[in-house]
C-alpha cells in the first residue's frame, strides 16, 4: 500500500547528495558495465528511481542555483546561464532569493553545507549568509581532491566563513564532515546538504598524486596528473568507488542511529558528464544512450541519474515521469511542513507521484545557455542552437538523431513562441535582485 503524503508527526530529515558530472550511464542501476555503484544501486533499489530527471542546466552553477532555490536559474541574471567564474568573484547567489536552507531553518531544522558551493567564491556569498548553519569545503568551481587548491593556485577549504585548510582527500573529508552532523543532530529534524565534487576534475582518484600547489595557476592545466590522456576512465573509475563507498557509509549511518526511517534521502547529479574535453582527453564519462556532454542543451547535457528514497514511505520502483531540479524545493517544503508563503517557485510538488504515483500536471522545461536554448513540452524538444532549429521526438528517439523539424512546422513555432515568453519572463524577473 502506498503511503499517503500527509503530514507526518515527526519532520523528516533531509539528506540531499549532489555529485558532480556524473553521467547518466555512470551507475550500475543506469546500465554501466564499467563502475560498480552496489551502494549507490542499492539507495536506488530502495526507493524511486527516475529515468527522465534534469537538471536545469547543464553546468554547475546554474543547477545549484536553481536547485536550491526551486526557481530557474536564469531570474537571477544571465550571469547564472553559465558556471561563475574567476572574473565573478565578488558576486554570487542573490541574498533576495530564497534557499531550501534557509525555509527549512525556518522551521526549525539544523542545516549544513559539506562540498563544492559555486555560487559565490568569497563572504559575503557563501553557505552561512544563505541558511547553512554550517560549511565545510571548496567554494569554487574545482579543487584539487589532496592539496585542496583551486585552479587559480589560492587555498580554497573553507570553514564557515573563514579558510581553515585540512588534510585529507576530499571525498572522506566531506563524508566524515556528514557524519559528525548527522551524530551530533540526530535528536532534531536536519537537511543535509552533500555537494561532492566527485567526479569533477581534476580527475584524481584516492591514490593518484596531488597536482595543484599554492601559488600555481592551472587555468590550462586544470586536469590533474593523466599519464593516459586517451583514457581517462581508471581515474574516473576511482573517483565514483570513492563517491559510492561515500553514500554507503551516511546510508549505513542513518540505519545505525535508527534514522533511516525517518530520513528522506535524494541522490542527482548537477549536469552530465564529460565524455571528451580538449585538448586530448577521452574516455572520461558515460551519458549511455544520450546525445553529447555536459554544456549542451542535448540531453546528454541535462538528463541525469535521480532517486529517493524512504523506507517504508515511498514504494520502490522505476518511474518514466519528467522532474525537474526545481522541484525538490516546493516537494521538500511539501514533506515538512515547511512554508514557502510569498515565493516564486517554478518547480512543481512531486509527492503525489512520490507517494501514490499519482500523474503530475503537463508541464514545459526550458533551457538557456548562452546561443544554446531547448524547450520540452511531453515527448517533444525544440533544440535551438545558434541560427539552428531541430525538433525531436524523445519517445521515439532519445538519442536525439533524427530532427523531425521540417515535418513538424506548427510544433516548432508553437515551442518557440513558449520558450520567447518563459525568456522574457525570467529576464524580467532578473531585473529585482540586487547585483554586487
Amino acid at each position: 500500500m502506498l503511503w499517503s503524503a500527509t503530514v507526518v508527526a515527526t519532520p523528516p530529515n533531509i539528506v540531499l547528495i549532489v555529485a558532480d558530472d556524473l553521467g547518466y550511464g555512470d551507475l550500475g542501476c543506469y546500465g554501466s558495465k564499467i563502475h560498480a555503484t552496489p551502494n549507490i544501486d542499492a539507495l536506488a533499489a530502495s526507493g524511486l528511481r527516475f529515468t527522465d530527471f534534469h537538471s536545469a542546466g547543464p553546468m554547475c552553477t546554474p543547477t545549484r542555483a536553481a536547485m536550491l532555490t526551486g526557481q530557474y536559474q536564469q531570474r537571477f541574471g544571465r550571469e547564472f546561464d553559465s558556471a561563475l567564474g574567476e572574473a565573478q568573484h565578488d558576486m554570487g547567489l542573490p541574498h533576495e532569493a530564497m534557499t531550501i536552507a534557509e525555509v527549512l531553518k525556518s522551521a526549525g531544522y539544523a542545516t549544513a553545507c559539506f562540498g563544492k558551493w559555486h555560487l559565490g567564491y568569497q563572504p559575503p556569498w557563501l553557505p552561512p549568509d544563505q541558511g547553512f548553519d554550517e560549511f565545510r569545503g571548496l567554494a569554487s568551481g574545482d579543487g584539487d581532491y589532496h592539496t585542496h587548491i583551486d585552479r587559480s593556485g589560492s587555498e580554497d577549504w573553507w570553514h564557515g566563513n573563514q579558510i581553515e585548510m585540512t588534510s585529507g582527500y576530499t571525498t572522506e573529508l566531506l563524508t566524515r564532515y556528514s557524519l559528525d552532523f548527522i551524530d551530533k543532530n540526530r535528536e532534531r529534524p536536519f537537511f543535509l546538504y552533500l555537494p561532492h565534487l566527485a567526479i569533477h576534475f581534476p580527475w584524481q582518484g584516492p591514490d593518484d598524486p596531488a597536482h595543484r600547489q599554492k601559488g600555481g595557476h592551472y587555468a590550462k592545466d586544470k586536469w590533474g596528473i593523466i599519464p593516459n590522456p586517451g583514457n581517462v576512465s581508471p581515474h574516473v573509475t576511482a573517483m565514483i568507488a570513492a563517491l559510492d563507498e561515500s553514500v554507503g557509509r551516511i546510508i549505513a549511518a542513518l540505519k545505525e542511529r535508527r534514522l533511516d526511517r525517518n530520513t528522506l534521502v535524494i541522490f542527482t547529479s548537477d549536469n552530465g558528464g564529460y565524455l571528451t574535453y580538449a585538448p586530448n582527453f577521452r574516455n572520461i564519462s558515460s551519458n549511455g544512450p544520450l546525445r553529447d556532454q555536459k554544456g549542451s542543451v542535448y540531453e546528454g547535457g541535462h538528463r541525469v541519474p535521480m532517486m529517493i528514497s524512504w523506507p517504508e514511505r515511498i514504494q520502490p520502483g522505476v518511474t518514466d515521469t519528467i522532474m525537474h531540479s526545481t522541484d525538490l524545493l516546493p516537494t521538500i517544503a511539501r514533506l515538512t511542513s515547511a512554508s514557502t508563503n510569498g515565493l516564486q517557485l517554478d518547480g512543481v510538488d512531486v509527492s503525489p507521484l512520490l507517494f501514490q504515483r499519482s500523474t503530475l500536471p503537463e508541464r514545459m522545461l526550458f533551457w538557456r545557455l548562452g546561443d544554446k536554448r531547448a524547450v520540452r513540452s511531453g515527448p517533444w524538444k525544440l533544440c535551438m542552437i545558434g541560427k539552428r532549429t531541430e525538433l525531436y521526438q524523445l519517445d521515439q528517439d532519445i538519442g536525439e538523431t533524427h530532427n523531425v523539424a521540417a515535418e513538424n512546422p506548427e510544433r516548432v513555432e508553437q515551442l518557440r513562441k513558449a520558450w520567447n515568453e518563459w525568456d522574457a519572463d525570467v529576464n524580467r524577473s532578473a531585473e529585482q535582485f540586487t547585483k554586487p
